[in-house]
């Protein structure tokens, strides 16, 4: 029997432990000391001098890299050589000093004079000697991204930057600084608050539209524009994918990130919430067949109050919100009381069960349709009105969702409408999780499967002749009776 609950609130995960933290230094104008003229330390000097810093370089031979360092022309900072090794009164002042030392000795040293000093402090590829770390780095200055592996693995962190850079548009830097320039008008402009946030999101909107920014005038009107008058709220239904929050659209992440307030189902994974901004306010309003549950009116209700305060409230739903979400009768009560409502869809956990069994749901051979059914009524039983001759077709491939506690029963009418006790049949439990556990046998041992696999948490059946071609190796596999040997899926 269920019992209902009320909507309740969720803090956000703590803060998971961190090797480094990630600081950014404002080094403008500020003295930097560079012991040592190796190719390393002329990289480690043009990094410093283009983050706006005076260098000084300590070194009795140069270099080819360093001698061209001093030969270019800087964007930012300067820099100048002293033609001998380093000494330790040379460090008194500096903000940051750094030393391609020759030996150990020499790095423990520089460490104890730099330290002393009040320098942050770095002896390049000796990690015991380094107060901090230089990672890679992605620069759309002011925009700047720094990725670190604690130096673990720096060709991970390389291979992390080209990733981002693929992402980040160039447009960006010029985004960055007509940022800097309107900031002042932006925060005069708008109060703290919903306004405030509405016209900087309007303005990243545009800084990833693909295009170069206007005047700054322009610029300031387009965000103005958009947030002049107190903020419409408004409700995004969100599908947030089987589970693998690798699995999460592009688009249903910019929604959680610009929430502010998430109203989520049990089924969501932790991983799937962290993506949201943690200032938004998360909210369980889950409902399980036979478990404590929120009434569907509470939702309802919910979604109207908190969206008639201004707010962007997105309703996280596991899957696809529109398919067994109830998201219709959501969607209609928002729209009665005159509250814009969008959808972002999500990936179904029928298409996550297919790639889990590396099974196509359709086959020119043996299946030539796909029913998506529910397996329970309200009241916890089979659907009353279900065709089951209709699901008994050899050449349908057909899914029940939320049949775990049902399955005996759906197996007894499939039987008795005609399929035949060998077809094959299909057994996902918390698909897309790191704890997935997959079974596969036949119709008539469906009963057992749900027995070895558990209806507890989230359950998906499939039946049909495309799980004949299930693939045979994986970690996740449960036994099964027909066959008599333990199967593995990848």
């Amino acid at each position: 029997m269920r019992t209902d609950r009320k909507p309740a609130d969720r803090r956000p995960a703590r803060m998971e432990p961190l090797s480094v933290l990630p600081i950014f230094c404002n080094l403008q104008e500020k003295p930097v000391l560079v012991a040592g003229g190796s190719e390393a330390a002329a990289w480690k000097a043009e990094l410093l001098a283009a983050s706006g810093a005076w260098v000084t370089v300590f070194a009795g031979m140069l270099s080819s890299e360093m001698r061209e360092l001093f030969a270019t022309d800087l964007a930012a900072g300067r820099i100048m050589h002293v033609s001998r090794d380093w000494r330790e009164e040379d460090l008194t002042g500096m903000t940051f000093a750094i030393c391609d030392a020759e030996s150990d000795e020499e790095a423990a040293l520089f460490f104890r004079a730099g330290t002393g000093a009040g320098c942050i402090t770095n002896v390049i590829d000796r990690p015991d000697y380094c107060q901090v770390q230089f990672g890679s780095i992605v620069n759309r200055s002011p925009v700047v991204v720094g990725i670190s592996t604690s130096g673990a693995a720096p060709i991970l962190g390389q291979a992390v930057r080209r990733r981002i850079e693929t992402v980040l548009p160039r447009a960006l830097a010029a985004w960055g600084r007509t940022a800097e320039r309107i900031r002042g008008d932006v925060m005069a402009r708008f109060a703290p608050g919903g306004g405030r946030r509405a016209a900087w999101e309007r303005f990243v909107d545009r800084a990833f539209s693909g295009r170069l920014p206007g005047s700054d005038d322009a610029e300031q009107d387009a965000v103005a524009a958009s947030a002049a008058q107190t903020p419409a709220g408004r409700v995004t239904l969100v599908g947030a994918g089987p589970g693998d929050p690798d699995l999460i659209t592009m688009k249903a992440v910019r929604a959680l990130q610009s929430a502010d307030v998430i109203l989520f189902d049990d089924l969501v994974s932790n991983e799937v919430l962290e993506m949201a901004r943690r200032e938004a306010r998360r909210m369980l309003v889950g409902k399980r067949g036979g478990r404590t549950s929120c009434r569907q009116e509470d939702i309802n209700a919910l979604m109207v109050k908190l969206a008639s305060q201004g707010k962007h409230v997105v309703r996280l739903k596991s899957g696809d919100p529109m398919i067994f979400g109830r998201a219709g009768e959501e969607i209609a009560v928002l729209e009665r009381a005159g509250i814009a409502v969008s959808v972002v869809p999500g990936i179904t956990a029928g298409a996550a069960l297919a790639s889990a069994f590396g099974v196509s749901l359709t086959h020119r051979d043996s299946a030539q349709s796909v029913r998506f059914v529910t397996g329970h009524s309200r009241n916890g039983g089979l659907p009353e009105y279900l065709d089951w001759n209709g699901l008994a077709d050899p050449s349908t491939t057909t899914l029940f969702y939320m049949g775990g506690r049902t399955a005996g029963r759906i197996a007894e009418r499939l039987l008795a409408s005609g399929l035949a006790p060998e077809t094959p049949a299909a057994i996902v439990r918390d698909v897309s999780r790191p704890e997935e556990q997959r079974w596969i046998g036949s119709l008539a041992d469906l009963a057992e499967g749900i027995r070895l696999t558990g209806y507890e948490r989230p359950v998906l059946i499939g039946i049909g002749a495309v799980f004949s071609q299930a693939r045979s190796t994986s970690e996740h596999g449960l036994q099964s009776p027909a066959a008599g040997k333990a199967l593995r899926f990848a």
